[in-house]
């Protein structure tokens, strides 16, 4: 039986058009060639001077259990966001959302962080970045606090690259946990406005810089600590 072709990504310029607007898409089902476009009613922003570091979270990466790396496994990272969970057989992420994603990084509009353990990948996030925009759209763990730790690097790459504000799309107990608070879409798509221009460095830049430290994981403990 002849197998009809994949629909082709979703065109960069497209994608970057709705993000600038508030809205992105998303499908029902891996497989799916569809996609619909999200405008949530309320949003989740994670304040970047609001980020709540555990104590625990904060003993994690002093101690630098983890290697963090940004945009060096880009696409692993996406599939592994994609990998069915307990919680939710089916992925929002299809095989095209993750094709068009994949473009918006070659084309440098998305990053990812990855959190590594002995050589392998086991959490990570990745997201859209535009102006002083970061819009995380999923993240990963296969070890306790892995994604947190992913997390909090890129609040701290953010807050270092001058950038403003960081959507978490969906609220959810998790990430109010972290500090997310939920505004209205309206006034999300005015923080859009204000975030407007460029950011001081890029976030792989920014990243790479607390890497760079013989302790980046107490860099990054101080830098959150620290008042914006």
């Amino acid at each position: 039986m002849h197998t009809p072709p994949r629909p082709p990504p979703i065109p960069v310029d497209l994608l970057l058009r709705a993000y600038r607007c508030g809205v992105f898409p998303m499908a029902d089902f891996r497989d799916d060639h569809e996609v619909y476009w999200v405008e949530p009613k309320e949003r989740a922003i994670i304040p970047l001077d609001g980020f709540r570091l555990s104590r625990s979270l904060r003993k994690v990466i002093r101690q630098d259990r983890f290697a963090v790396t940004c945009d060096h496994a880009f696409a692993q990272v996406i599939r592994e966001c994609a990998a069915p969970r307990e919680e939710h057989a089916e992925s929002w992420i299809s095989h095209r959302i993750e094709n068009s994603y994949l473009a918006l990084h070659e084309g440098g509009h998305a990053h990812s962080i990855e959190v590594w353990q002995d050589g392998v990948l086991v959490g990570g996030l990745y997201g859209v970045a535009f102006d002083r925009v970061f819009c995380g759209e999923s993240m990963f763990s296969r070890v306790p606090a892995a994604s947190k730790v992913a997390l909090a690097w890129l609040v701290a790459a953010m807050r270092a690259a001058g950038y403003v504000l960081l959507d978490c799309q969906f609220m959810t107990d998790h990430l109010a946990t972290l500090g997310a608070v939920p505004i209205s879409q309206n006034d999300y798509v005015a923080r859009l406005s204000e975030a407007a221009g460029s950011p001081s460095s890029s976030l792989p830049e920014a990243a790479s810089r607390f890497a760079a430290g013989s302790s980046p994981g107490k860099l990054i403990a101080q830098s959150l600590t620290q008042t914006s």
